[in-house]
């Protein structure tokens, strides 16, 4: 798994806003992104509606916010949509390549065992492209809340 100080790896993502999504165009402005293991499940939903909820709270720090799972891009757009949070990008990442180069893709436990898939991880990221923060265990219900505070409190350290 990624820590604190590392660079963040290439990619390019297609969001459900329709942009795409890339390390590289980023530089220079503090982002998030959070990984979350399937669309349109309990815990999944209660992450991306809050973080959608605080989208706002967010870009007036200064920062962008971005979901990542497996599936396609009209599944991120669905997904969006059910989550009232048009306005936060999904992105789109089906083959798990980016899950896998955050540390992200693994086992993870499951009622009655475990699956392989993506594990709820938050990463925050400094404008200098290196990670600031590190979520490995991820509770949904106050999570973005969680994300903000600790952003705005480390502003002036990663910017």
């Amino acid at each position: 798994m990624l820590a604190v100080g590392d660079l963040v790896p290439a990619f390019d993502l297609h969001a459900s806003t329709g942009e795409v999504v890339s390390p590289a165009a980023l530089r220079g402005t503090r982002w998030v992104i959070f990984f979350y293991p399937k669309d349109d499940t309990p815990g999944c939903t209660i992450e991306t509606r809050e973080f959608g909820r605080a989208h706002a709270d967010f870009a007036a720090a200064g920062i962008r916010v971005f979901g990542c799972s497996i599936g396609d891009i009209a599944a991120k757009r669905a997904f969006a949509a059910a989550c009232e949070a048009d306005d936060l990008p999904l992105l789109a990442d089906p083959d798990h390549r980016v899950a896998e180069d955050f540390g992200s893709w693994g086992e993870r436990p499951v009622a009655g065992g475990s699956v392989l898939g993506v594990a709820r991880t938050t990463f925050l990221i400094g404008a200098d492209g290196r990670v600031a923060a590190v979520w490995p265990t991820v509770t949904p219900l106050g999570h973005a809340q969680q994300v903000l505070d600790v952003a705005r409190g480390s502003q002036s350290s990663t910017a």
